[in-house]
C-alpha cells in the first residue's frame, strides 16, 4: 500500500486542530465548584453546598461616589464558586445622574444588557474601515447586545439613577477602559507618538498622563 503523503496528513491534522477550536469547551462533568484552597482545580463534589451557586446582594445599589458616576456588583465565578467553568458573568450596574462608563471593550465576551430602571444610552462603534457608531436609547425593559470585542460606552440620561443587569458569555470578559489603558499606562506611553495619534499638543498629553 502506497505511504501516505506528508502534505495530506498535514492538512488532516488542520482540519481536526479547526474543527476542534470551533466549538466551545463541553464540560465532562456536571460542574466543577471553584476551590478556594487552591489545592485543586475542583471543589470535591461531596463537600459542593447549595451556598456554592448562590449570592445575594444584587438587589442593593452599588456605590456610585465615584468620578464615573458608576457601580457594578458582579455574580461571577470569584463571588460564586459554582459558575467555574459555566463561561458565564453576571453583575448589576448602577448610574448615578450623569454617570456614565467610559469607553471600553470586553475582549473575551458579547455583552447583554437589560435595562431595569431609567433611561440609558448604549452604543458600540464597529472596527476598521467603516467605525459605524450603532446606539439606542434604552428604557425600562429594553435589551442591547454588544458584540465581543467592540469599543462601547454607556451613559445615564435620566434624571435620577439607571439600573440594568448585564450578562456576558465568557467566566473571564476582560475589561479595557480605553483612557486609562492610553493615559494610565506603566511605564508610559511615549508622549509624542500619542500626541500625533489624537492630534494633540504634547502638553495636554502629559497633563492626561497625570489626571489617570
Amino acid at each position: 500500500m502506497a505511504s501516505i503523503s506528508p502534505v495530506l496528513s498535514l492538512l488532516a491534522l488542520l482540519n481536526f486542530v479547526c474543527i476542534v477550536f470551533a466549538f466551545d469547551v463541553s464540560p465532562l462533568q456536571d460542574f466543577c465548584v471553584a476551590d478556594s484552597t487552591g489545592k485543586a482545580l475542583c471543589k470535591d463534589p461531596s463537600t459542593v453546598t447549595p451556598n456554592d451557586f448562590f449570592r445575594s446582594g444584587l438587589h442593593l445599589p452599588g456605590n456610585t461616589s465615584n468620578p464615573y458616576g458608576a457601580a457594578v456588583v458582579t455574580a461571577s465565578a470569584a463571588t460564586v464558586p459554582g459558575l467555574n467553568g459555566l463561561g458565564l458573568t453576571f453583575m448589576r450596574a448602577d448610574l448615578a445622574p450623569n454617570g456614565f462608563f467610559p469607553p471600553h471593550f470586553h475582549s473575551r465576551a458579547t455583552e447583554l444588557v437589560v435595562v431595569l430602571e431609567g433611561s440609558m444610552e448604549i452604543g458600540f462603534i464597529t472596527s476598521y474601515p467603516s467605525y459605524k457608531y450603532y446606539s439606542k436609547i434604552l428604557g425600562q425593559g429594553d435589551v442591547f447586545v454588544v458584540p465581543v470585542g467592540l469599543v462601547h460606552n454607556v451613559r445615564n440620561l435620566a434624571k435620577g439613577n439607571s439600573v440594568a443587569l448585564v450578562a456576558f458569555n465568557s467566566q473571564n470578559p476582560g475589561i479595557t477602559n480605553l483612557p486609562n489603558g492610553l493615559f494610565a499606562a506603566q511605564p508610559e506611553i511615549d508622549t509624542v507618538y500619542l500626541s500625533k495619534a489624537f492630534q494633540l499638543d504634547v502638553n495636554i498629553i502629559k497633563e492626561l498622563q497625570k489626571k489617570f
